[in-house]
């Protein structure tokens, strides 16, 4: 007797919940196995809502901005606090001659990057009210140098305490593993602009966060300047 042949066998694919195999979807010898990306509902984690990626450059430049108008808000909000309202302007020049000390008008008008006449403005308005004053030059009786009054004095050191209070206070809100990539980034950052680092031992280097890359020394160094401050304690 004949063995009785087999029923061909159909191909297998993949199973239907509802058990019938003739109810499966046909698989498709030629398609393609490599996943979609587009049809992969899985966020991406380095993805930005804005769609810049966080290390792209428009994502960091607008990050450094939002940073710096908080900034620029704690310093106003600082000089609103004090008794003697100056603008930040003035403030700036009240922060030159606290930091090299006595000085002609051209020189404080270099340090500040303006016109002579706009410095000499600026200094009428602090000078009438009690926070600046001329004096001759001892070296030439021809000079006029420009100083700073003790009440000058007090106001940068009252506006540069508050501006560290509430920095300190919001870093303060921030975990210690954020605040070290901050210290990482903001010093990469000072760096690349050409800013020298925040001097050892000095609790408040930038009275209102620029400093002077410009600044001069005189001749005797810089124990020539009022209290031993560093160059670079120039505000904005």
């Amino acid at each position: 007797m004949a063995d009785r042949a087999e029923p061909p066998r159909r191909a297998e694919g993949p199973s239907d919940p509802s058990g019938d195999p003739a109810a499966a979807p046909a698989v498709d010898p030629t398609a393609d196995p490599t996943p979609d990306p587009a049809a992969d509902p899985t966020p991406d984690p380095t993805a930005d809502p804005g769609g810049a990626i966080p290390g792209d450059v428009d994502a960091v430049t607008h990050a450094v901005l939002a940073a710096s108008r908080l900034l620029v808000a704690i310093s106003v909000r600082a000089l609103a606090a004090v008794p003697d309202r100056v603008t930040l302007p003035q403030y700036r020049l009240l922060v030159v001659l606290d930091t090299h000390g006595d000085a002609k008008l051209v020189e404080v008008a270099e340090r500040l990057g303006v016109n002579p006449s706009t410095a000499m403005r600026m200094l009428d308005r602090l000078i009438a009210a009690g926070l600046a004053a001329r004096r001759s030059n001892p070296a030439s009786r021809r000079e006029t140098l420009l100083r700073l009054t003790p009440d000058g004095r007090r106001l940068v050191d009252e506006v540069s305490a508050a501006r560290r209070r509430e920095i300190t206070a919001i870093v303060e809100r921030l975990p210690p593993e954020q605040r070290a990539d901050l210290v990482t980034a903001l010093t990469a950052f000072t760096e690349a602009g050409g800013e020298p680092p925040a001097p050892v031992g000095d609790s408040e280097p930038y009275p209102l966060g620029w400093s002077d890359t410009h600044a001069r020394q005189s001749d005797d160094g810089p124990e020539d300047r009022p209290d031993n401050r560093p160059d670079n304690r120039l505000g904005p």
